[in-house]
């Protein structure tokens, strides 16, 4: 049996997600990924497929596999540059659940469509990561205003050379 066709059965069995988990900022549900996984890989397993989501060149990588070797589909999504492992671990359980349900095809109960037809006015749960320009780069060891330069330091995203300028530069400034 090709593995679109064990996909096709698998789907069938594994139904619409109820979405269990609450996120309070938001005021939003969500079905969390262990939720997800404990309903869905016992049907992939009895059909034969195998799940992985390793991490591999900054991307998260959704693959189920074919156990007979006839076939793998897979979804990706690349990480941000994001240097808080909080944050970056967020991310990570955020495109592990979506890409998931999209490679699957899985249906969740629409419990906030009113929320997808109104205009968003909130900002995103993972954000554009700030980057300093050029310019700004530029001026950093001419800076001297050590509050500004850790201020920079919490809200950019640096590159490590950046980091290092700024902290260098506080270290100057603060001897």
């Amino acid at each position: 049996m090709s593995i679109y066709k064990k996909l096709f059965e698998a789907k069938k069995e594994i139904g619409k997600i109820s979405k269990d988990s609450t996120n309070p900022f938001f005021k939003s549900k969500y079905f969390d990924i262990n939720s997800l996984l404990e309903h869905v890989e016992p049907i992939l397993q009895k059909h034969e497929l195998l799940l992985l989501q390793p991490i591999e060149d900054g991307k998260v990588i959704t693959r189920i596999i074919s156990v007979e070797k006839d076939g793998m589909v897979q979804s990706e999504l690349t990480l941000p540059n994001i240097q808080d492992p909080q944050k970056i671990g967020s991310c990570i359980s955020y495109y592990r659940r979506y890409t998931l349900q999209s490679l699957i095809g899985l249906q969740s109960q629409d419990d906030d469509a009113n929320l997808a037809s109104k205009q968003v006015t909130k900002q995103a749960a993972i954000p554009t990561p700030k980057r300093l320009t050029a310019a700004q780069v530029k001026v950093i060891p001419q800076a001297e205003d050590v509050t500004k330069l850790r201020t920079v330091l919490k809200l950019y995203t640096l590159q490590p050379n950046e980091k290092l300028m700024i902290d260098n530069r506080i270290k100057e400034l603060t001897k």
